[in-house]
Parts: C-alpha cells; structure tokens; sequence
C-alpha cells in the first residue's frame, strides 16, 4: 500500500451505477478506506488516456475499491490536443479547472472554453473532443467507475 492511503477508518459502503442513481446504496459491497494525498506525495505520469496530458493519482481509486477514481491532469509541455471525437463508458464525470483554460467542444452543446473555476458534468457517454488549452492546463477530474473504458467515435 502506498504512503498516501491510510486505511483507518474503514468503513463498508455497498456501491453500484443504480444505487448511486437512486439513492438506495445495496447492491455491491466495497470497503471504503480513508485516504489523505499532498501535494508532494503524488508524481505526474503521461500514461493516461490522453499523450498530451500529464496525470497525477489522487489515492481515491484504490480507497474506493475502484469505484471512483480523481486526478489531477496537466498540460504536457510541447504538446497539443488531438481532438479526436470520443466518450467515456462512465457513470459520473466531473472537471473543475484549476489554471488556464481549454476548449473542449460537446456532442449537441457547441465549444466551451473552461477557465480555471469552470465546473463540468459531462454527462455518461456524451461525445466530446479536447480542441485546444493552454500550456500552464491544470484541472481536477472525478470519474465514476474508476476503470472505465474510453471510446473513440468517428464523425
């Protein structure tokens, strides 16, 4: 176990997509560890989803079980967003940005430019494409399942 994950504190929490939708939490049983990273525990990584994007693991997947997962994401030096189409196999996504700023354009809801304090739900499945960001791109993404798959759709 790394460092950074604790485990006391444990706690049982039956977790599925439905019981998260309704409320009723029964289904499946994951053990809930507390879990507490700084900001000089974590190293950045650039073998996530995306090449031009650097990735830093926040502790909350293997605390939960793998059912979330959050990192920080940053802009790799010297690289550009692809805008390749895709969507994520997901049941809940978030991104809030921390510096900088990025396009990103969503299937039926047109480009937007987040900027840090912008807050995005993409909702499951939605189609969305990065278009650009800046250089100093620094953003905190909450996923639902932790290991989702992620899909690249052609237009």
């Amino acid at each position: 176990m790394s460092p950074s994950v604790a485990m006391w504190g444990l706690s049982r929490l039956r977790l599925t997509s439905e019981s998260i939708k309704s409320n009723d939490i029964k289904t499946r049983e994951t053990l809930l560890a507390f879990s507490i990273q700084h900001a000089n525990d974590g190293q950045f990584s650039h073998d996530g989803i995306r090449k031009y994007f650097e990735y830093r693991d926040l502790g909350i997947q293997q605390s939960t079980e793998g059912a979330a997962v959050m990192h920080v994401i940053r802009a790799r030096e010297g690289t550009h967003a692809s805008g390749e189409w895709h969507h994520h196999n997901v049941t809940l996504q978030i991104v809030y940005v921390l510096k900088g700023w990025a396009i990103f354009e969503y299937d039926g809801h047109g480009e937007h430019r987040l900027e840090a304090g912008t807050c995005v739900h993409q909702p499951p499945g939605i189609r969305h494409r990065e278009i650009a960001h800046s250089e100093d791109l620094e953003l905190i993404e909450i996923v639902l399942p932790g290991n989702f798959e992620t899909f690249t759709d052609k237009i």
